[in-house]
């Protein structure tokens, strides 16, 4: 069922996720940061199934979204970019706030790992299903009301996001430090199933979670 409001939609079974994109969501829940390669973009469905539904989880524990994307390597067999590591405030729902963690946090992995961050030049690629018939606010997140962020579900919310360029092992450092940080390691959590008698390539209103 979807969420009616805030901070409390599904941790269970991500519906409309493959098996890869499953296993990343599982490994996510246990080490605090999600992993993706590239944008994680499913050109067949033209969103991002892995990052919604983190997105989504994150705001149902109402904690920052941190995601390491893995950038692809060149043919050269070295990667044209370093890996880029972004931290989406936005499921805190504390607009007011967002500027001073964003300072914080920014200061912190400075003077732990010394890099500074950039700004974020990583498509936002949030976005939802066809058959759901809303609105996506557009900009950034100070444009968004005081009343959207007590009322709206999070994908009509926009991300605060900023960003890091790093090396893979770097990255995955400064997202398990940051994970930590916020208490996102979820110790217990079990493996996510496919749920009975929902077939992938079919709409949810026809039986299934739309994977074509």
């Amino acid at each position: 069922m979807p969420a009616k409001k805030k901070r409390t939609g599904s941790r269970g079974v991500p519906h409309r996720l493959n098996e890869d994109e499953r296993r990343a969501f599982d490994q996510a829940r246990r080490q605090g940061f999600l992993q993706v390669t590239g944008s994680s973009w499913r050109s067949q469905r033209g969103d991002s199934p892995l990052l919604n539904s983190y997105r989504s989880l994150m705001d149902a524990r109402g904690r920052p979204a941190i995601v390491l994307h893995k950038l692809s390597p060149n043919s050269s067999g070295g990667v044209d970019n370093g890996d880029m590591l972004v931290v989406d405030l936005s499921p805190l729902r504390l607009p007011d706030e967002f500027e001073r963690v964003e300072q914080e946090l920014k200061e912190r992995v400075l003077a732990e790992y010394n890099v500074q961050s950039q700004i974020l030049e990583l498509q936002e690629e949030i976005s939802v299903d066809e058959t759901d018939e809303i609105e996506i606010l557009d900009g950034n997140a100070n444009d968004d009301g005081d009343d959207d962020w007590e009322t709206r579900p999070i994908y009509q919310l926009s991300p605060h996001s900023f960003s890091w360029e790093l090396s893979r092992q770097q990255g995955k450092q400064v997202g398990k430090f940051l994970g930590n940080l916020f208490d996102n390691v979820e110790m217990s959590a079990t493996n996510s199933k496919k749920p009975k008698g929902v077939k992938p390539g079919k709409g949810r209103r026809h039986g299934g979670y739309g994977i074509g």
